[in-house]
C-alpha cells in the first residue's frame, strides 16, 4: 500500500492538506530527481489505464460505442469480418442446391432449380454477395419453386441490411469524430505567474489555428494534487477547481485570436499561500480543458493539456502576438510560447494582500481629516479672546459633539 501511495506522491502522517514525497525519496527537482508521472499528457491524452476489469460484458451491451472506440486497424478488421456472414450464407445456398439435386441437373433445361445458373459453391457465394449488397446483376435469380430459398432470401436481406447499416454507421461516426479538430487548438507550453492590476495571477495562453472557429467555447482548469485529510485519509490525485472567470463569464471565450486565460490568486485559490520558493518545491499538475462546438459540423470538441509545477514560470508574462496591419489584424504564432520576465514579488498572494492592507492603514492614519481644521481653529480662537470655556475639552478627531445639557 505504501508503494501505491508513493506513486501518487505520498503524504506523511501528521501533515494534513499537503502532499510531499515520502521520507528518503529523491527530490522532484535537481540532479537525479525522479520524473513526475503526468495525469494528462501535453497532447491531451489521459495517462490512465483500467486494469482488472471483471465485468467485461458491459462493453458488449454497448457494442456500438465499443466499435467506435476501437483503433482503425481493428475497426477495418471487424468491418471485413462482418462480411464473412456472406460466405456463411453462400454455403447455405450451395447446400440447398445440393440437397434439391440442382447440381445434378445442370444440363437439364426442363429442371427448375432453386437458383438459376448456380452451378457450384463459387456461384452460390457470388449470389450471396448480390443478395446482401442488393446488387442484382440478373444472371443468377431465385425461382418460385423453392420455398426454403425464399425464406433464406428474406433472412439474408434483413440481416444484411442490419449489418450494413451498423457498420456504415460505425464508420461514419468514427470518421466524423471531432477528435482531430483538437489538434489545431493549441496551449502554451508554460504557464506564468505575474501581477495583473496589482493582483497575483496564474496565466496560460490558448489559440485556434483554423479560420473556422469554435462556437460556444469555454475553458476550465483543475488542480491535480494528492492530499491527506485531517482524519488521516490519503486522497491521491485530488481534483480542485481553479476559477478562470466562471462568476464573471470570462470562461466563455470568443476564440478568434489567441487569448490569455487568467486565474486570480485570491483567498479562495489553492495557491493563496504559495510563494515562489514554495512553488519550486511543490508537486502538482494543472489540467486545462477547452470545450466547444465545431463550426463546420456542430459536434462537440474537447482539447486538453496540463502543466507540471516546473512548467509554471514565476515572474514571467506572455509576449504579445497581435499586430495591426492595413485592414486586418495579424497573429504571429511564431511567438505563441514566448514569455518575457517581469518584476514580480516572490512572496505569496496572502503576504501581498497583508502588505497592501498595512500600507492602506498607514495612509489612512497619516492623512489628517478635514473635520479637524474647524475644531482646531475654534479651540485656538477661544484661547485668544478669553471667551472660551477652559473646562470644555476640544472635540476628538472628526467626532460629533454630544448633545447640549438642558
Amino acid at each position: 500500500m505504501a508503494q501505491d501511495n508513493a506513486a501518487f506522491c505520498g503524504v506523511p502522517e501528521g501533515v494534513p492538506g499537503e502532499a510531499k514525497p515520502p521520507p528518503g525519496a529523491p527530490r522532484r527537482r535537481g540532479a537525479g530527481a525522479r520524473k513526475r508521472q503526468r495525469y494528462v499528457e501535453k497532447d491531451g491524452k489521459c495517462n490512465v489505464q483500467h486494469g482488472n476489469v471483471r465485468e467485461t460484458y458491459r462493453y458488449l451491451t454497448d457494442i456500438f460505442t465499443t466499435l467506435v472506440d476501437l483503433k482503425w486497424r481493428f475497426s477495418l478488421l471487424v468491418f471485413i469480418l462482418a462480411y464473412a456472414v456472406t460466405c456463411f450464407f453462400g454455403l447455405i445456398w450451395w447446400f440447398i442446391a445440393y440437397c434439391r439435386g440442382d447440381l445434378d441437373h445442370l444440363e437439364d433445361h426442363a429442371w427448375t432449380p432453386c437458383v438459376n445458373n448456380l452451378n457450384g459453391f463459387v456461384s452460390a457465394f457470388l449470389f450471396s454477395i448480390e443478395t446482401e449488397t442488393t446488387i442484382g446483376y440478373g444472371h443468377r435469380v431465385i425461382t418460385d419453386k423453392c420455398p426454403e430459398g425464399i425464406v433464406l432470401l428474406l433472412l439474408q436481406a434483413i440481416l444484411g441490411s442490419m449489418v450494413n447499416a451498423f457498420m456504415v454507421g460505425c464508420m461514419f461516426v468514427k470518421i466524423s469524430q471531432p477528435n482531430k479538430r483538437a489538434e489545431t487548438l493549441v496551449f502554451s507550453s508554460h504557464a506564468v505567474v505575474s501581477l495583473r492590476d496589482d493582483r497575483l495571477c496564474l496565466m496560460f495562453r490558448v489559440g485556434d489555428l483554423r479560420d473556422s472557429h469554435i462556437v460556444e467555447a469555454s475553458i476550465r482548469a483543475k488542480l491535480i494534487k494528492s492530499k491527506q485529510t485531517q482524519e488521516g485519509e490519503f486522497i491521491p490525485l485530488d481534483q480542485t477547481d481553479l476559477s478562470v472567470g466562471f462568476e464573471t463569464g470570462d470562461d466563455r471565450l470568443f476564440l478568434v485570436s489567441p487569448l490569455i486565460i487568467s486565474h486570480e490568486i485570491d483567498e479562495r485559490s489553492p495557491f493563496w499561500d504559495v510563494s515562489r520558493h514554495q512553488l519550486e518545491k511543490d508537486d502538482f499538475e494543472i489540467v486545462v480543458i477547452l470545450e466547444g462546438m465545431v463550426e463546420a459540423t456542430g459536434m462537440t470538441c474537447q482539447a486538453r493539456s496540463s502543466y507540471l509545477a516546473d512548467e509554471v514560470l514565476w515572474g514571467h508574462r506572455f509576449a504579445p502576438l497581435l499586430s495591426l496591419e492595413e485592414g486586418f489584424y495579424e497573429v504571429d504564432y511564431g511567438g505563441f510560447h514566448h514569455t518575457v520576465p517581469v518584476p514580480t514579488p516572490a512572496t505569496s498572494a496572502r503576504q501581498l494582500a497583508a502588505a497592501a492592507a498595512r500600507r492602506d492603514a498607514h495612509l489612512y492614519w497619516s492623512i489628517p481629516s478635514r473635520l479637524d481644521q474647524p475644531l482646531e481653529e475654534a479651540a485656538g480662537g477661544g484661547g485668544d479672546d478669553g471667551g472660551g470655556d477652559p473646562q470644555t475639552p476640544p472635540e476628538s478627531n472628526g467626532s460629533l459633539a454630544g448633545p447640549e445639557a438642558p
